[in-house]
C-alpha cells in the first residue's frame, strides 16, 4: 500500500464499504450525494486517504485553492477519502469511501482499495452509480441493485450481474474485488435526462433508502426529504414552462405506470455503460 496514508489504524469489526465516485457513473450528483449523506450521518472519521499523485491527470482534474481564515492558503487535492464509523444496532462497522473516478492507473488504485479492505477486514463492498435515463421526475426512482455472488444476489434481492461491454472504475474494482475474494454489489439510481444537470436528491434518497435495506439499518433522512419535495417543485415549474417537455414528461408518467420498469432499467444501465466508455 505504497500510496495509502493511514489516519489512524483502528479496530473494525467486518466492515462494509460503501463507494461513490464523482465523475460519469454520478448523475445528478446522486452517488455521491447520498454517500456523503450516510458518512455525515454517522459521524465516519478519516481513516486513510490515497494519495492522487499517480491517479489523476492534474491538467484535467485540477486540485484547487481554498482560503483558511481568510489569510492562509490551502491547495486540495482530488484525494480518495475512507471514512469509518460504528452503525447503532449493526454488528458490522462501516467505512464510506469517496473521491473521484480516477485517469489513471486503475489496475494500481483498485489494487490500492482491495488492500485497505483486506487490510481492515472487509467484509463486502457496495458502490453507488447514477445514470440519465428516460424517468419521470414525479415518479419513484428506480434503483438497480446487481450482485457479483450467487449467494449475495438471494440473499439481498439483486440482480445477478451478466453485463459485458465497456466499464468504468466501478466495474474494475468490482473485478479486483472478485478476484481477492471479496463479496461486492452495485447500486444505481435513474436520474431524469431532461434535467441532467440539476443536483438530484431525490435519486440520493432512493440510493441512501436501499443502502439501509440492505443493511437492515435506519437513519434520519428528514434532510433529503425536504430537499427532495423542493427539487419536485423546481423541476414541476421547469417542465410547465416548456409545451414539449411537459408533453414528454407525460409519457414517461404514463410509461411507468402501465409498466413494470425493471427489465427496461437493467437494459438501460448496460446501454449506459456500453455508451460511456471513458476510452
Amino acid at each position: 500500500m505504497d500510496h495509502v496514508s493511514w489516519s489512524e489504524h483502528t479496530t473494525l469489526n467486518k466492515p462494509i464499504i460503501i463507494t461513490a465516485f464523482e465523475g460519469w457513473n454520478d448523475a445528478g450528483d446522486a452517488a455521491t450525494t447520498a454517500a456523503s449523506f450516510l458518512r455525515d450521518r454517522w459521524s465516519a472519521e478519516t481513516l486513510a486517504t490515497l494519495d492522487p499523485e499517480i491517479f489523476f491527470d492534474f491538467s484535467t482534474t485540477r486540485p484547487a485553492i481554498q482560503l483558511l481564515d481568510g489569510a492562509h492558503r490551502e491547495i486540495r487535492w482530488p484525494d480518495t477519502v475512507f471514512s469509518a464509523s460504528g452503525v447503532p444496532g449493526m454488528d458490522r462497522d462501516v467505512v464510506v469511501m469517496l473521491g473521484s473516478e480516477p485517469q489513471l492507473r486503475w489496475r494500481t488504485f483498485c489494487e490500492e482499495v482491495v488492500a485497505i479492505a483486506q487490510q481492515i477486514d472487509a467484509s463486502m463492498v457496495i458502490t453507488l452509480g447514477a445514470l440519465i435515463s428516460d424517468v419521470a421526475h414525479s415518479r419513484p426512482v428506480e434503483i438497480y441493485g446487481v450482485g457479483y455472488d450467487t449467494d449475495v444476489v438471494r440473499e439481498l434481492d439483486l440482480e445477478q450481474s451478466n453485463y459485458e461491454g465497456p466499464t468504468g472504475i466501478v466495474g474494475v474494482l468490482h473485478a479486483a474485488c472478485r478476484d481477492a475474494g471479496i463479496t461486492s454489489a452495485s447500486l444505481w439510481a435513474a436520474v431524469p435526462g431532461y434535467v441532467p444537470s440539476a443536483p438530484s436528491p431525490k435519486a440520493a434518497l432512493a440510493l441512501v433508502e436501499r443502502v439501509l435495506q440492505m443493511l437492515r439499518t435506519d437513519v434520519v433522512t428528514t434532510d433529503l426529504e425536504i430537499a427532495t419535495a423542493a427539487y419536485e417543485r423546481q423541476v414541476d415549474e421547469l417542465v410547465g414552462e416548456d409545451e414539449d417537455t411537459s408533453a414528454y414528461v407525460r409519457q414517461l408518467e404514463e410509461r411507468h405506470d402501465d409498466l413494470d420498469k425493471g427489465d427496461d432499467l437493467v437494459e438501460e444501465v448496460e446501454r449506459f455503460l456500453r455508451d460511456s466508455n471513458p476510452d
